[in-house]
């Protein structure tokens, strides 16, 4: 204890170490840190075309005199490509016999219409279905139209995913009063898509919420655990996650740093002593946040595992919930 007396008072001038201090103090508050266990995970859902040819139309076939139009030429042609999930050409046909029907009645231009605007959704194209919406007769169309209950779903999810949030809850609200069940269906399924495990909660007394919580639950790793370990062996937080790599990456090249850092205070090389522990001070604090943000993206890549099957058979992804195709 003697010797290191000596030797901190032999090396480090009252100056030079409110200088350490505060350059070690700037390391230290540049560093963030995970705050929260919310996760992130990325849960999505795809839909295939057997899928789609499984749900009815929702509007009367064209009479014989309507297919042969070149309107009803052009939508023939749409239906065939959107059923095949070639989504491009169908909403090119589509577009084509809306502008053919310019002149003609109403009714089967908001069918053309919504066939574009479902077509943009199936192709994640969220903000051309929005616009098509905005910019078309569907905007004036009532609950008496076949697809009213699809065309809530598809501006709820479509508003939600481009992060117009006000206007989803208001059409959620507005699905609330017409289809409650597909309300309570939508809110469980943005929980479950985010993780919301306030709102999953509540829902326990569903099976399949109460199987992904016990799926997850014990497999999840705490954060703070994680930033704790690694705060006390830096690479053991890594360790703890299972990224073995970079938990020796870690425990290696902070064990560079102190060593330098020892060997130049040793040495009387004060300015690189202060140097490397500068370093060491990086990689020490951002060995903390990088081993909490492991844990997060060990929980997140967990919780799709446990999700996604579960959400998928038990249809709870939005588009799952539609009714109609083409």
């Amino acid at each position: 204890m003697a010797f290191l007396k000596m030797s901190i008072k032999g090396l480090i001038s009252s100056k030079r170490l409110r200088t350490s201090s505060l350059l070690l103090f700037l390391t230290v508050s540049s560093c963030n840190r995970v705050g929260t266990e919310q996760l992130e995970p990325q849960i999505c859902y795809t839909a295939r075309d057997t899928y789609l040819k499984r749900l009815p139309d929702p509007f009367t076939p064209l009479t014989s005199t309507e297919k042969k139009s070149e309107w009803g030429k052009e939508y023939q042609i749409g239906l065939a490509f959107a059923r095949e999930l070639d989504l491009y050409r169908a909403i090119t046909a589509f577009k084509r016999a809306e502008i053919l029907l310019s002149h003609q009645g109403t009714f089967r231009k908001k069918e053309v219409q919504y066939n574009i605007m479902l077509s943009y959704y199936l192709g994640k194209r969220y903000e051309e279905a929005l616009e098509t919406f905005n910019t078309s007769e569907l905007r004036h169309v009532q609950p008496n139209f076949a697809p009213y209950h699809d065309l809530l779903i598809m501006l709820y999810e479509s508003n939600k995913l481009i992060g117009n949030q006000e206007s989803a809850e208001l059409i959620l609200d507005h699905i609330r009063s017409h289809y409650p069940e597909t309300a309570d269906k939508l809110t469980l399924s943005t929980a479950m898509i985010q993780a919301d495990f306030e709102t999953l909660t509540c829902y326990t007394d569903k099976p399949y919420v109460a199987e992904v919580l016990s799926c997850y639950t014990p497999q999840a790793k705490s954060i703070e655990r994680a930033e704790l370990f690694n705060a006390l062996l830096p690479g053991a937080g890594y360790a703890y996650v299972g990224q073995r790599q970079s938990a020796v990456t870690a425990f290696l090249l902070n064990g560079l740093f102190i060593g330098a850092a020892v060997y130049f205070f040793l040495d009387g090389n004060v300015p690189a002593g202060i140097i490397a522990t500068s370093f060491e001070a990086g990689w020490y604090f951002g060995g903390i946040y990088g081993a909490g943000e492991a844990a997060k993206h060990y929980n997140e890549r967990k919780y799709e595992g446990c999700a996604y099957p579960v959400m998928t058979k038990h249809r709870l992804f939005p588009i799952l919930t539609l009714n109609y195709g083409f």
